[in-house]
Formats: C-alpha cells, sequence, structure tokens
C-alpha cells in the first residue's frame, strides 16, 4: 500500500511541478524512512520535494505534512520565519504561525514549512517561496511576515508576497540583544540588570516601557558600541504593535514556546553537517513526540465551531477549576503551615507557570527567570531553595501539577509534613532553615548559569571568559596542577 501510495503521489507530484520548472526526483528510501511514521499518521502523504546534488548532499528540501497544512489554512494571516544555518552553511528555513488566534501548545506545534534553498540568493529564495505558495493557496491571506534582523533577502520576499508587510520579530530582536550583551563582556552586575530588563519589557512591551530600556542603553551602554545595539528598534511602534496584545504571562509563555522551538531546531539540524541526517534527526523527534497531534486537532476542532470574532479560550476555566482542586488537596492532606506556605507558592504559579520541557524522568519547569529541574516521582522534588530546604510541594511542582491535570497526593509529600504531625509555623521555619544548604544552592544556581553561558559564546569569548575563570580559581584555591576547573 505504502508503495502504490509513493509511485502515486510522485507521479502527482511531478505533473503539478512541471510548470514551474522544479525538478523532482523518486522519492529516496531515506525520505521513506524518515516519513514512514509520519505518514502512519496522517490520511494523505506529506509533500516533499528535495534535489541531490552529485556528492548525494541535499540541494533543496521542501517539505509540509497535511497536518502542517491544516494549521496554515487557519492560521495564515501572520508567517513567523526562522533560520537555522549548519556546519556547512545550508540554512533551514523554518515557517510557523503567529498571531492572537493560534492557541497551539507544544514543541513546533505551530511549524507549517520545511525549507532548505540551494542557495540564500534571490534565484534560490525565491524558488523556495513558490514552492511553498503552490501547495498553500491561503498565502495571499498572508498580512504580516516576523523576520529576524539578520534577514537580508527582503526584496524577494517583498515580491513573493507584495500584499504582506514584512517586520523585525520581537524574539528575534530579544535574541539579539541578548547577544549584544553578553559580547559587550560588561561587569557582572550590569549585564543582569539589562538582561533582567530586557526580559521584562518583552512580557510587557508598552511604549513607556520600551522607552525605559531605551534610555538605560543609552545610558549604559558606551557610546561607540551603542550603534550596534540598533536601540532605535525598540521605539519602532509598529514592531510591538504586532507583539503588544499579549499580556506578561501570554508573552513569557510565548517567548518560551519560540526559545524551545529554535533550541530544537538547532539541536537536531544546526550541529550536524549532513542536511539529511539533520532533517531526519528533526523528523525523529517529531514522530516520538507526534502523540500530542491529537491534541492540537481537538484545539483546532474547538475553535473551528466558533467564528473568530467571538472566540472564547475555555482554557483559563480549565486552569481555575484544576488549580482549586489543587488548592483543596493542600488543605485536606498538609499540616497548616505546610499549606500556608503551600499556598503561596501556588500564588505565584496563578500568576505566570510554564512547563518549558520534558523528558523521561525529569522535567524542566520556568516560572519568570528561574529554571529548576523537577522530579515528578514521588516523592516530589525540586531543585529550588524552597523545596530542598522545607521539603514541601514548590511552585514549580505545583505548576507541573497543573500542567498534568492532576492534584497532590500523599505519598509526594513527606510523613512529617502529613496532618497531625507538626504544630507551629515557627518551628517549623527554624528548624528547617540552613545557612549551609542556602549558600551551596547559591552556588550551584550561579555555576550553572556560567555553564549555559560558555556553551553558547564564540570559540574567542569562550576562551577570554575562560582565561578569567581560571585567573580567579588561582587566585582563590590554588594553581591549575591543583584545582581542575
Amino acid at each position: 500500500k505504502l508503495e502504490r501510495l509513493k509511485a502515486s503521489w510522485t507521479a502527482a507530484l511531478q505533473r503539478k511541478y512541471f510548470d514551474l520548472g522544479i525538478w523532482t526526483s523518486p522519492i529516496s528510501p531515506m525520505a521513506l524512512t524518515m516519513l514512514n511514521g509520519l505518514l502512519i499518521k496522517d490520511s494523505s502523504p506529506p509533500m516533499l520535494l528535495h534535489q541531490v546534488n552529485k556528492t548525494a548532499q541535499l540541494d533543496t528540501f521542501n517539505y509540509q505534512s497535511c497536518f502542517m497544512q491544516s494549521i496554515f489554512d487557519h492560521f495564515p494571516e501572520i508567517l513567523f520565519i526562522h533560520r537555522t544555518y549548519n556546519p556547512r552553511g545550508k540554512v533551514l528555513y523554518t515557517f510557523l504561525v503567529d498571531g492572537p488566534r493560534v492557541q497551539l501548545e507544544g514543541h513546533l506545534a505551530r511549524a507549517v514549512y520545511f525549507a532548505i534553498p540551494a542557495k540564500e540568493d534571490t534565484e534560490g529564495l525565491a524558488q523556495m517561496f513558490q514552492v511553498f505558495k503552490k501547495f498553500n493557496p491561503a498565502w495571499e491571506r498572508v498580512c504580516t511576515i516576523l523576520v529576524d534582523p539578520h534577514f537580508l533577502p527582503l526584496p524577494t520576499l517583498a515580491m513573493e508576497f507584495p500584499a504582506a508587510e514584512v517586520l523585525l520579530s520581537a524574539f528575534h530582536i530579544c535574541k539579539f540583544l541578548q547577544a549584544k550583551f553578553y559580547q559587550l563582556s560588561l561587569e557582572r552586575p550590569m549585564e543582569r540588570l539589562l538582561l533582567t530588563s530586557l526580559q521584562s519589557t518583552m512580557c510587557s512591551a508598552t511604549a513607556g516601557n520600551l522607552r525605559k530600556l531605551y534610555t538605560l542603553l543609552s545610558n549604559c551602554i558606551p557610546p561607540a558600541k551603542l550603534p550596534e545595539l540598533h536601540s532605535h528598534w525598540l521605539l519602532n511602534d509598529r514592531i510591538w504593535l504586532a507583539h503588544r496584545w499579549r499580556s506578561r504571562a501570554e508573552s513569557s509563555r510565548y517567548f518560551q514556546s519560540l526559545e524551545v522551538t529554535t533550541r530544537i531546531l538547532s539541536q537536531f539540524f544546526g550541529t550536524t553537517p549532513s542536511e539529511k541526517q539533520g532533517m531526519a534527526s528533526l523528523f525523529r523527534y517529531m514522530q516520538q513526540n507526534s502523540a500530542d497531534m491529537a491534541n492540537f486537532n481537538q484545539g483546532l476542532c474547538a475553535q473551528n465551531n466558533h467564528a473568530p470574532s467571538d472566540t472564547i479560550p475555555e482554557s483559563p476555566k480549565v486552569e481555575q477549576l484544576v488549580e482549586s482542586h489543587i488548592q483543596h488537596s493542600l488543605n485536606a492532606i498538609c499540616t497548616g503551615p505546610a499549606a500556608q506556605l503551600c499556598l503561596g507558592e501556588l500564588a505565584v504559579v496563578q500568576k505566570s507557570t510554564h512547563l518549558i520541557g520534558s523528558g523521561s524522568e525529569k522535567m524542566n519547569i520556568q516560572i519568570l527567570e528561574d529554571t529548576h529541574k523537577v522530579q515528578p516521582q514521588p516523592p516530589a522534588s525540586c531543585s529550588c531553595y524552597f523545596n530542598q530546604a522545607f521539603h514541601l510541594p514548590c511552585r514549580h511542582i505545583l505548576a507541573m501539577l497543573s500542567a498534568r491535570r492532576q492534584v497532590l497526593q500523599p505519598d509526594m509529600l513527606p510523613a512529617q509534613w502529613t496532618a497531625g504531625c507538626a504544630t507551629s509555623l515557627d518551628s517549623i521555619l527554624g528548624s528547617k532553615w540552613s545557612e549551609t544548604l542556602d549558600k551551596h544552592l547559591a552556588v550551584t544556581h550561579l555555576t550553572e548559569e556560567v555553564g549555559q553561558l560558555l556553551q553558547h559564546c564564540s570559540k574567542e569569548e569562550f576562551e577570554r571568559r575562560y582565561s578569567t575563570l581560571r585567573e580567579l580559581a588561582d587566585s582563590w584555591i590554588g594553581p591549575y596542577e591543583q584545582v581542575q576547573l
């Protein structure tokens, strides 16, 4: 059946593309292997066009599943384009839908098209956009296209989408400024101030907050370096109108979702010199996470049942119901003092909760700027200070429960915190506080943060910063022969 499907699909593509002058090779075993899992879960075959050069490397590549096409048909108004380069210099273009109507959750949930142009020149990009338009008639309804600051082929984009407005995306501006802050090698307190201010402004991009950030950059950045930051972007109100409709919590979730999506693309495509292997790894990841597709389809169906003008998301009501159940379970299981502490953590969760990633055994939870690792198996634990000091469900564990639509269970709580065991909040706080643990956690978090920064900087920047750390270690704790950094 798959062979018959392959033959009819290839013939249809070749007929459809004859008028465009695009050569399509027969679908290779490699491509079928990559798409086998996706084909099984999709009643119609995906669109895959690729061209191989003499060295068996991919020259061009265009991919869109029927599910991705249906997503674009529903939300074509705003298109977000992200580029990922691999070590050979080939670039993967990922098209994602954006805008107020898009309520899809999950990594790569908003991705609607993947393409690798032969060259990133006018001809190669024009051909890529034409292939996209040929398979997506809804392209004519694209009103806005969001791109990164280094996106040079703007004339080609304007020519292929003449009715669309091309704007810099808030996410790419944020990433651009973050990278510049690190490159400037500012003093640590100043760097932290700028990063925190940037994050806060991106989550509430009002004209006043953007003006404050612009003033802060003007006062803190050396005048000779200030033009490199293009801080005038912060005063371009048209850029931020495309982002300002989001609430603070929505903005934070939006940035976190794109951060995870772009890291996935970099991990699978950006780290391997072989385009085939990179795309195979990416599709394998999509196949392993295709269980979420049912949830996405349900979300689409729910949105289809309402006109865009009167669409009212039901998720806030569901979240309130889940949170009330969590409150009830806390009051029923915990002692009074323990419940007070946990309800304070839950109050933070209700304002801002982010489930940013999950693995087989651990989940990464981020609330605002703090990232911690949660061990969901009973008794649940977290790397944050609150859980380490009091051994109580912290905001990160409660965020996990809220995301999973679960409540607190007795086996998730240590025995000393169960109802009837503890008497006084003062005695609990006094007995559990540990200055040594406080110092250990502070150093651990700082070490992890430095490690992450070093992993993502350039080779020259790494060597310079590593040398600084080496000198600091030598002066504090001994020479290199005695202390290995």
